[in-house]
């Protein structure tokens, strides 16, 4: 799944960073996301904390999804692209 969130992103031009756990210098490596989707389903309650911490620190948007599919990243950008930088809910 992880290479093709990565493609998936490509398409719409964006640079994925995937994280299925939560490294020990997380906050370094998280950088200075435009966006971050969280697959609800798949990931710790502590890497969602401590993603959503360093998102609100960083003022990036995040959207969480309960599936992980590749469908439902590919809504997620979609909605993005099409709808510019306004809230998705997915």
């Amino acid at each position: 799944m992880v290479c093709q969130y990565k493609t998936i992103c490509k398409k719409y031009s964006y640079k994925a960073k995937v994280f299925t756990q939560v490294p020990s210098d997380f906050k370094s490596k998280i950088g200075s996301p435009d966006l971050v989707v969280l697959f609800t389903s798949t990931v710790s309650h502590s890497m969602v904390r401590c993603a959503l911490k360093e998102a609100q620190r960083k003022n990036v948007e995040v959207v969480r999804s309960h599936t992980s599919s590749s469908n439902a990243l590919k809504c997620i950008l979609e909605a993005r692209h099409t709808c510019g930088a306004c809230a998705v809910q997915a």
